[in-house]
Parts: structure tokens; sequence; C-alpha cells
């Protein structure tokens, strides 16, 4: 299977990029900017890194980790393991110095890790959304209740369907039913196309009812600004 997106960002890091990342829906396409998305730096000021730093403790599980540009931060603090689907993702955190950076799908964590491997979870880029359901995201949760300590904590952020414009959104699909939508697009880089993107799309009250019934409560939620459809979360057991 094709990595575009994997691909590009490792050539990047070698300064070996020369045509665009493309993330397109049918006709509308745009260009990913993978420079200011997976290489900044982390400021533990600003309030993203705030959100997170006040919710995590290791050993610590970065899911989704991208080019590991906030675990390079934080595995100075705690042991930290991060994890990505794409080898040549793999490649590049290990090339920047990653101390632990492992192959694995953050929808499968019971097959890679055994129970209470971890003290905290975090996955920062909207890819929690990936679980494609409510169902898929209730099992993530069981799955991530599993692998982290009775005193756990998890962090991510999502979109809130109902602050959403849809016309503003790449990919954004509609849902009849309240706080839910789909976003389904893929990734172009050198000719590869990648796999086609399905997420599922849920405010904080969706989110609320899918906790239900698992090891975790929602113990803090903010949104970038007044009115910012982007949100993170912050779970508790």
């Amino acid at each position: 299977m094709t990595d575009p997106f994997g691909r590009a960002i490792r050539d990047f890091h070698r300064d070996e990029q020369d045509e665009p990342l493309i993330q397109r829906d049918g006709e509308w396409a745009r260009e990913h900017p993978v420079g200011a998305f997976y290489f900044g730096d982390f400021d533990p000021g600003d309030d993203r890194s705030e959100f997170i730093t006040s919710w995590v403790d290791g050993p610590l599980l970065d899911m989704g980790a991208g080019a590991g540009r906030d675990t390079l931060h934080l595995q100075e603090r705690y042991e930290t393991v991060a994890i990505e689907v794409s080898d040549h993702l793999v490649e590049t955190m290990n090339e920047r110095g990653v101390h632990d950076a492992r192959r694995a799908d953050m929808f499968a964590l019971r097959d890679m890790f055994e129970r209470d491997r971890f003290r905290s979870a975090f996955a920062w880029g909207t890819q929690v959304e990936l679980a494609g359901s409510m169902q898929g995201l209730r099992e993530f949760l069981d799955d991530l209740a599993s692998v982290t300590t009775p005193e756990g904590t998890a962090t991510f952020d999502c979109y809130d369907p109902a602050r959403i414009d849809g016309e503003e959104m790449l990919g954004y699909r509609a849902d009849p039913a309240p706080g839910l939508a789909h976003r389904v697009m893929h990734f172009e880089y050198e000719g590869d196309v990648g796999e086609t993107l399905l997420f599922r799309l849920f405010g904080p009250d969706r989110l609320r009812e899918a906790v239900s019934g698992t090891d975790w409560n929602v113990a803090a939620c903010r949104y970038d600004a007044v009115d910012s459809p982007h949100y993170q979360v912050a779970l508790a057991k």
C-alpha cells in the first residue's frame, strides 16, 4: 500500500520534498502544510501544550505521533512511546531522536501492549476521529482503558460538528443526527494516492455518551476560541 502522507513528511525532514502533499476530496484539493503542522517547536506556554502537559504523566503513549514533535519534548520528562502506522514516519522519528518509536495501530492497542502499560496517553491531530463510527470510538476507549493504569488519563482533540461551516472544511459530510458528522478525504504526493480516510466527527455531548459504560469520564473540555469548532478533551478513570 502506498503511503504518500508518511513519505512526504519523511522527505520534508530530509530536505527532499520537491512536490506538495495534497489533501483531496473529489475536485476540492489543497496543499497540506507539512512544516507548520509536524516540525514546529513544542511550546510549553501555548494553550494546546499546557492542556497536554497538565494531564499527562509517565509512562506515556503518543498515538499517531507524526514526526515526533511532541514526543521529543515529553520524553525528556517521562518514558514515552510514540506509535505510528507508517514505516516512513517511524523512520523519521528515529532519525530525529525519538527514543522509542514503533509501528503500531492506535486502534489495536491490546495487540501491541500489555495491560496497565501506561499512566497516560494522548493523540493530537484529530486522529481519534479515524475510529470511523461511535461504536469504533467506544471500542478504542475500551482498548485504551486496558493498556492504561487504573488512575490513567488520556487527551485528544476533535471537531464539533455543531460549530463547523461545511463550506470551509474539506471533505465535510453532514449527518442528520445532532452532534455528529463525517469527513472523507485522501492524500496525494508525487503521483501516489493514499487510501480514503473516514473520520467520524462528534461533539462533546456525543463523546460523553460514548464514554458512558467505559472506564472513562470526561474530566475537562475546552475550545480554541468562543466560535471555534476545534476542541480539546481530557479523560480520566
